[in-house]
């Protein structure tokens, strides 16, 4: 099996010593991948005026019903002021709900309404076709690998809130 260089496969072993050529052409296979799975759901929010930030917060709103906009905000690693201007917007045009905590009065839970699940649906069903495509062509052993490169690259507290939104905890 050739590595597309004109030589043979890499071992997993010899992947310890990638060249400088072979980082920087994983790098730019991030770069266009990354503009491939995003350019669906893109072409979706363009037309209601959305961009990235509001997709990446009605996914994690749809993850974690209820998640307080703190915890948005550490999940999203995003500033306050950005993400009240996507929520005033989501919430505004009838995409999700804040409630009042029952416990903290001082928390605003987050909820996607009917409309906003559907959007979410609309926005993930396109990533997932894309996604199962690319797994399929694979193989099982490059998606675990694949699996196991994304999450090394994450900084560790990146790592523990994917774990814990894989896992199921908020």
């Amino acid at each position: 099996m050739a590595d597309g260089q004109g030589g043979k496969a890499h071992s997993g072993e010899s992947l310890l010593f990638l060249t400088d050529e072979q980082l920087r052409q994983g790098i730019e296979a991030m770069f266009f991948a990354y503009r491939g799975f995003t350019a669906d759901p893109d072409r979706i929010l363009a037309g209601m005026a959305y961009g990235r930030a509001h997709h990446r917060a009605i996914h994690f709103i749809n993850r974690v019903p209820g998640t307080t906009v703190n915890n948005l905000l550490s999940i999203l690693g995003v500033t306050k002021q950005s993400l009240n201007r996507v929520l005033r917007t989501l919430i505004a045009d009838g995409l999700v709900e804040s409630r009042v905590g029952t416990q903290d009065k001082r928390e605003r839970h987050l909820y996607l309404t009917d409309a906003g699940e559907t959007l979410e649906a609309r926005l993930s069903d396109a990533q997932r076709t894309r996604m199962r495509a690319a797994y399929r062509s694979a193989g099982p052993e490059a998606v675990a690998g694949f699996r196991r490169v994304l999450e090394a690259m994450m900084d560790a507290d990146m790592r523990r809130a994917y774990g814990r939104l894989r896992d199921g905890a908020s």
